[in-house]
């Protein structure tokens, strides 16, 4: 077929975005198309920011594998293009003697996901490297980090741009269809119509199920329902207690309500977790108390008045509360059917971390 354009990739968000630099790498032409009037306007700007090491997800899983190489690409990339962050390390504090198994257990889980730099740590070595914190014993995650996602997000844009490609801001896209001859016809809300192209993948977060069903798959396979978790957080003034993050036993899926230092400094506290039928950032300072319950656990010398809103997100899952965590979902022809298509789903933490290792996972599969 005739295409407006080689290959789309619907969504600017951190994903997105390396996925089109992966593209554009590979000799795409390749053009972004964005909902919003900024790129990184969801997910990707409302999240803690962190570089995981790999220590939680399943052996084996996408999650590990693209966590670990993304942290690696993640790196030397903020290194080679000026991209503000810090390699600062975290602290897993165990708060009482019922959770050092579950220390242990999760050390041997990152030894097998290839994480092999973390460090059992007893009260008191915790507490010299972070006199603020209580805890009955520790994991120390030397290659644990943080970054301006922000500055991630405008170096990614700026080797789309300059490999040929291009994002259109303000630029919904509504519908998919198929194209007369092959390839894929997308129906875009406004004045701007329709735009067609060979190869098209669909990073667009919260939005994926949706947009994925509004295309006529075969009757073998239906998209994965996405569902809505929100969690906001709470900034503390002045100097913070802390070097490093401080993450407490994960519960499930869900990290915890940890504590993280960002590139200038600032501490937070969060996210906490809950389940929404809809889009909403609004912010719930009424759960203050729960917040406060939950940071004294490592940090008892917190004072309330240090506290205040700071901004919420909402995190696009696989499952709902109580199901077993399933994988990322990245599925090309072999799993729908379509030639030239690939839909991501779920992909939330730590997708971040593992951006450019999913650009190189997608740009592979489309070369396939």
């Amino acid at each position: 077929m005739s295409a407006d354009v080689e290959t789309i990739v619907v969504g600017a968000g951190v994903v997105g975005l390396a996925v089109a630099r992966a593209l554009s790498l590979a000799g795409h032409e390749t053009m972004v198309l964005e909902q919003h009037e900024l790129i990184g306007s969801e997910t990707s700007s409302r999240n803690s920011e962190v570089i995981h090491a790999g220590i939680y997800y399943p052996p084996g899983s996408l999650r590990a594998k693209l966590c670990v190489r993304g942290k690696e690409l993640l790196y030397a990339f903020c290194a080679d293009n000026g991209v503000a962050h810090a390699r600062c390390g975290k602290l897993l504090v165990a708060t009482n003697e019922s959770q050092v198994p579950k220390l242990a257990a999760i050390r041997e889980t990152a030894i097998k996901n290839g994480v092999t730099d973390l460090e059992p740590l007893a009260a008191a070595a915790a507490h010299a490297l972070e006199p603020e914190i209580a805890c009955v014993a520790a994991l120390l995650s030397p290659s644990t980090g943080i970054i301006d996602s922000h500055a991630f997000m405008l170096a990614l844009e700026g080797h789309i741009e300059a490999n040929g490609g291009l994002v259109v801001l303000r630029c919904p896209v509504e519908r998919i269809e198929q194209a007369a001859g092959g390839g894929f016809r997308l129906a875009t809300a406004g004045d701007s119509g329709t735009i067609t192209c060979r190869h098209l993948v669909v990073c667009a977060g919260l939005h994926a199920t949706r947009l994925a069903r509004t295309f006529a798959f075969g009757a073998q396979y239906r998209p994965p329902e996405t569902y809505y978790a929100k969690g906001q957080y709470y900034a503390l003034s002045g100097r913070s207690p802390f070097k490093r993050h401080i993450y407490p036993m994960p519960d499930g899926a869900w990290l915890g309500l940890h504590a993280t230092v960002d590139v200038g400094g600032r501490c937070k506290f969060g996210p906490d977790i809950a389940w929404i039928p809809d889009i909403d950032y609004g912010f719930e300072a009424q759960k203050l108390g729960q917040f406060l319950n939950l940071i004294r656990s490592y940090y008892p010398g917190l004072q309330m008045e240090r506290l205040h809103p700071d901004y919420t997100g909402i995190r696009p899952k696989l499952y709902r509360a109580g199901d077993p965590v399933p994988d990322f979902a990245i599925h090309g022809p072999q799993v729908h059917g379509q030639s030239g298509l690939v839909a991501l789903y779920g992909i939330e933490s730590p997708g971040l971390t593992a951006s450019l290792a999913i650009g190189e996972m997608v740009a592979g599969m489309l070369a396939g």
